[in-house]
């Protein structure tokens, strides 16, 4: 049965309205590109081949699957996998014809004909991808922190509605900013979540909690003591974030900050993280060395990017202790492992994320890409996850640290990242089995945020600039580091 799209047309001027206080209006963007089959608020079976619910199986290695239709006749005994969605939320899971024939048990108030029925032959049902380190307000084909000059606050705020929307062309679902100057990224979020503009559900941090002269301090967020800490943590709380970001160590981009050493202490770590989580507040921690992972990780993080494990020589030395103390403390990490990384480590290993030897010690991976910063655009999100596969994770495993994983990883456990009842309706269908190939992510059926179906926008991203932006501060690359390193190592004791 074809279902008919949800009615947006406008009514006529001339008719009576009733009047309403603006804690019953809600805004709601019009459909995209024509039509959409499930519009957020009906009652909709969606069906398909099979359904990945987000959870491990019961074998070793394996993922819970539902149902299992691989051909004409098994779908019409109902074999396949489905979900049951009312508006925004999932009510049951199972076979098609399991659900088929509990309607009236699981919605009672609707009659069964009026169900919304949508059958996706060939496609696997599986929860939306969640990318769980975003810059939002850059492009990932530009500078990282570009100069905007007095237009800098809006055109980041463009930005910001244009990496959301090509997440969602994507198949991202739900995405952590980790870093957003000026707060876009909780504007944009809350725009989102009226309705105003369509995106992924965004966890905001705002800027970044640096020191002065630190790694990003071009976003703002310098602190240089305990009390400028809380300071900076109870402003972020105000401003309304979701997630206390910090820059535990320095970075490859910002010049004068160095990746391999802590820029704060323990103590003033705990300040921070243990004030963010008085607040109600997800914690996350930027660490390339060890020096600063081990500080974030004592001082009590939630989430650690990179954990790259660089040291003095701009190469990584990997350190297996503190591996089983992140295992221990039950860290989430993400090793910004992007498409086209595995290229680079084969020209050259001594940088090299250890995704795959985190995984062996317990390390809880997730899919974060640090996507908008150069090199790596939202777009290319199924190319991280590919390439996360190449250096060593097991399939199976990147597909729960794109999506049930990495929903427990930005602090929405319970709430996305799973086909189960109650957990809120972000869901995609991909042409052909991901646990086959991941490369079928690119083959998109169906974009479901909250329920609401999202027709992909043509992503072929922005071009790099021929000449860059200029950039707000000096920036600083790897090469440059390691080129420092071996000049300091071949001058003679003097």
């Amino acid at each position: 049965m074809t279902e008919q799209p949800a009615d947006h047309s406008d009514h006529s001027a001339s008719a009576p309205r009733t009047p309403s206080t603006p804690q019953t209006v809600r805004w709601t963007t019009p459909p995209t590109h024509g039509g959409e089959r499930l519009d957020g608020r009906s009652v909709a079976l969606v069906s398909a081949d099979r359904v990945l619910t987000g959870k491990r199986g019961q074998a070793e290695g394996s993922l819970e699957v539902l149902g299992g239709a691989n051909d004409a006749g098994a779908r019409a005994a109902g074999r396949g996998g489905a979900i049951l969605v009312r508006g925004r939320e999932i009510l049951a899971a199972g076979t098609a014809a399991e659900l088929e024939g509990r309607l009236s048990e699981l919605v009672p108030d609707v009659d069964p004909r009026k169900v919304v029925r949508l059958d996706l032959p060939g496609a696997t049902l599986m929860p939306g991808l969640i990318e769980t380190h975003d810059h939002l307000p850059t492009s990932g084909t530009d500078v990282e922190y570009p100069d905007y000059g007095p237009h800098e606050v809006a055109r980041l705020t463009l930005n910001a509605a244009r990496a959301a929307r090509e997440l969602l062309s994507e198949g991202v679902t739900s995405v952590q900013s980790l870093g957003a100057r000026h707060y876009v990224d909780v504007a944009l979020r809350d725009a989102v979540d009226a309705g105003e503009l369509r995106g992924p559900r965004i966890v905001a941090s705002g800027p970044q909690i640096t020191t002065t002269g630190g790694h990003a301090h071009h976003a703002g967020g310098a602190a240089d003591s305990v009390d400028e800490i809380r300071r900076q943590v109870r402003r972020h709380h105000l401003m309304g974030v979701d997630t206390i970001k910090t820059m535990a160590t320095g970075g490859f981009t910002t010049g004068g900050s160095a990746p391999w050493f802590a820029q704060f202490t323990v103590e003033e770590l705990r300040v921070m993280f243990d004030e963010a989580h008085r607040l109600g507040k997800w914690t996350a921690a930027h660490a390339h060395g060890v020096q600063g992972i081990e500080r974030a990780v004592r001082a009590g993080v939630d989430y650690v990017a990179h954990a790259s494990f660089v040291s003095e020589a701009g190469r990584t030395e990997f350190d297996p202790r503190l591996a089983d103390e992140m295992a221990n403390a039950g860290v989430y990490v993400d090793c910004t492992i992007v498409a086209g990384l595995p290229g680079f480590i084969a020209s050259d290993s001594s940088y090299a994320p250890p995704a795959r030897l985190l995984w062996e010690h317990g390390v809880r991976i997730v899919a974060g890409h640090d996507a908008g910063i150069p090199g790596s655009p939202q777009r290319a999100y199924v190319g991280g996850l590919q390439a996360l596969e190449e250096v060593g994770l097991p399939r199976n495993e990147v597909l729960l640290a794109a999506t049930s994983r990495a929903a427990a990883g930005i602090g929405r456990a319970g709430v996305a990242g799973v086909l189960a009842a109650g957990f809120e309706a972000d869901f995609i269908a991909v042409a052909g089995d991901p646990r086959q190939d991941l490369s079928v992510l690119h083959n998109l059926r169906l974009v479901a945020a909250r329920g609401r179906e999202f027709r992909p926008d043509r992503v072929e991203g922005l071009p790099a600039r021929e000449v860059p932006a200029k950039p707000i501060g000096p920036a600083v690359t790897l090469a440059e580091w390691r080129e420092r390193s071996v000049r300091l190592a071949r001058h003679p004791e003097v």
